[in-house]
């Protein structure tokens, strides 16, 4: 069932948002050679506790960790680990913010140092991705909007859209419906209304879109070995468009 937020619910949302997206700005200065993803992840830990907010993720479903760290062909769920990122590498954090019961989701894709042209252009096809899907979020579109923009755009640039992660609603609890589908048709799929509040987080793949998983049971990564890149954003569905949760700004 869809759950519609009031004004009071989303503004309490957009305080958690803030606080995550505070947390993103400070990763990006901590992002390069050298580094280990199980480092941010005690900064993470750390910066959420001096803002009076705690990691969602941590303890669901017996997940360890404040955020999921994700390297170069790892789609989405890779554990903070204490081997150092390399120049050229990428990686993906992803966490769930509660701030006071209300939460807030959003992933970003690092570039480790200086990365190839390559590696580049799929971090612009990712991050447009999401642009693209935002773009469709406004009342009286469907759910099929969302995906058909982002598939038409990915493949149009060479790229393929991970089919088994979705994005969600999101509210007391961290995975609500619906499910967001980054792939699809036009004009198919539930109808988008104001209170609604989401999660839009296309994966893309350099090569194929499809998946394997780790033996940990959480890490799903390209079967193919090609890297993928992830950016993600919680909005609100407004009468005056789409309202960004997460937005570094």
């Amino acid at each position: 069932m869809i759950t519609l937020k009031s004004a009071r619910e989303i503004q309490a949302m957009h305080e958690s948002g803030k606080v995550l997206a505070a947390c993103h700005r400070e990763i990006a200065k901590r992002i390069k050679p050298g580094v280990t993803t199980h480092e941010i992840d005690q900064f993470v830990e750390a910066f959420l506790k001096e803002h009076g907010a705690t990691p969602e993720q941590k303890g669901y479903r017996g997940y360890k960790y404040a955020t999921c760290a994700s390297i170069n062909d790892e789609i989405c769920h890779g554990f903070p680990r204490k081997k150092p990122l390399k120049q050229g590498d990428i990686v993906t954090i992803d966490m769930v913010v509660n701030l006071h019961g209300s939460l807030s989701d959003s992933a970003w894709t690092y570039a480790v140092g200086t990365v190839s042209e390559e590696t580049n252009n799929l971090l612009y096809v990712a991050r447009t991705c999401l642009d693209k899907g935002i773009e469709q979020a406004i009342p009286g579109k469907r759910l099929g909007d969302i995906g058909h923009a982002i598939q038409s755009y990915a493949e149009a640039a060479g790229y393929s859209v991970v089919r088994d992660f979705t994005g969600h609603g999101i509210g007391a609890s961290m995975h609500e419906d619906p499910q967001i589908l980054h792939y699809g048709l036009p004009g198919k799929g539930a109808r988008l209304k104001e209170g609604m509040v989401i999660t839009i987080e296309p994966m893309i793949n350099q090569g194929a879109w499809q998946s394997k998983m780790d033996t940990n049971g959480w890490t799903a990564r390209t079967v193919d070995g090609s890297w993928s890149a992830q950016y993600e954003h919680t909005l609100a569905i407004t009468k005056n468009g789409p309202l960004l949760l997460t937005a570094q700004v």
